[in-house]
């Protein structure tokens, strides 16, 4: 009996030691699967304002594919962004993983303001943005960019829309150009003098870095002197014939600038460059987009 046991189990052995031998080796894979890089920043669209107005929706996948994760539109009329409806306008940004976080608004006026803030929320934007005064108060020439009229129509203007905004759920949002740096006659600084009579509950800036330096300015003193009033950037370098950049190809001090960016208050940033001079701008913004990561945006 023990001798049938021994040869059972010895055959049992063989069989399983056969099998083994018999079965394919499974392969270990050595393929390294890259992931995506993580996506950052936004982008102002006015940057690529002609291929939007060709083809809005294919360039809104190029600027999600080039790493950016939300946008500041810079297209709306008739009721529209871009030729779509705010609710279609914000289910594509989301079908594509971007972002609306800001929308300018350059044709705002008294009349039309309770119309513009209810599409720009429609749209899911958070910051409606006037991009220069509005209402006939810009001028533009020869001698550069100026207001027509003064600052206290400019000011109840922006207070009137911003409490406005505030009401809606949205955050209202004055860009600079460099004429609101530069004293007037009078020896007005139009920055100041809004800063210093608007409500931050709801006027602040979207500080435009390049044309703060375009002025001579240096945007820390300003971060010092208003705290927190700079909920907003757009990130554009400066060459050295002081003409608009890739951001990290030219001469402004991101670093330094972002090291305060607590004392900005600074909330969310945007390339913009309004002038490619013959540099596709979907490339540039893709160099932009590498430049925010050297400098050490997130």
């Amino acid at each position: 009996m023990r001798k049938h046991f021994n040869l059972s189990l010895s055959f049992l052995l063989a069989i399983i030691l056969g099998f083994s031998a018999c079965s394919p080796k499974v392969e270990e894979s050595t393929e390294v699967i890259e992931e995506s890089p993580a996506k950052f920043g936004g982008l102002a669209l006015y940057t690529v304002r002609d291929a939007m107005g060709k083809d809005p929706k294919g360039t809104l996948k190029a600027v999600a594919d080039a790493g950016y994760a939300y946008v500041e539109a810079a297209g709306f009329a008739d009721g529209k962004f871009y030729g779509m409806e705010p609710v279609a306008f914000k289910s594509f940004l989301d079908s594509l993983g971007l972002e609306p976080k800001s929308t300018h608004m350059g044709g705002v006026t008294l009349d039309n303001a309770d119309e513009q803030i209810a599409a720009a929320k429609a749209a899911g934007f958070q910051y409606f943005v006037i991009p220069v005064p509005p209402m006939g108060m810009f001028t533009f020439g020869p001698d550069g960019m100026g207001l027509k009229g003064t600052p206290a129509e400019l000011v109840s203007i922006l207070k009137t829309i911003g409490e406005k905004c505030s009401a809606a759920g949205l955050k209202l949002l004055y860009h600079n150009h460099d004429f609101e740096f530069i004293a007037m006659k009078d020896g007005t600084i139009l920055t100041d003098y809004i800063l210093e009579n608007t409500d931050p509950a709801h006027v602040n800036y979207q500080m435009d870095l390049f044309w703060v330096t375009k002025a001579g300015v240096d945007p820390l003193t300003y971060f010092e002197k208003y705290p927190g009033r700079f909920k907003a950037w757009h990130v554009k370098d400066m060459n050295d014939s002081s003409q608009f950049a890739p951001v990290g190809t030219g001469n402004i001090d991101f670093k330094r600038i972002l090291a305060e960016r607590s004392k900005s208050g600074m909330e969310f940033y945007l390339v913009e460059q309004d002038n490619t001079f013959g540099l596709d701008p979907l490339e540039a913004i893709k160099i932009s987009h590498a430049g925010l990561k050297e400098i050490g945006f997130k």
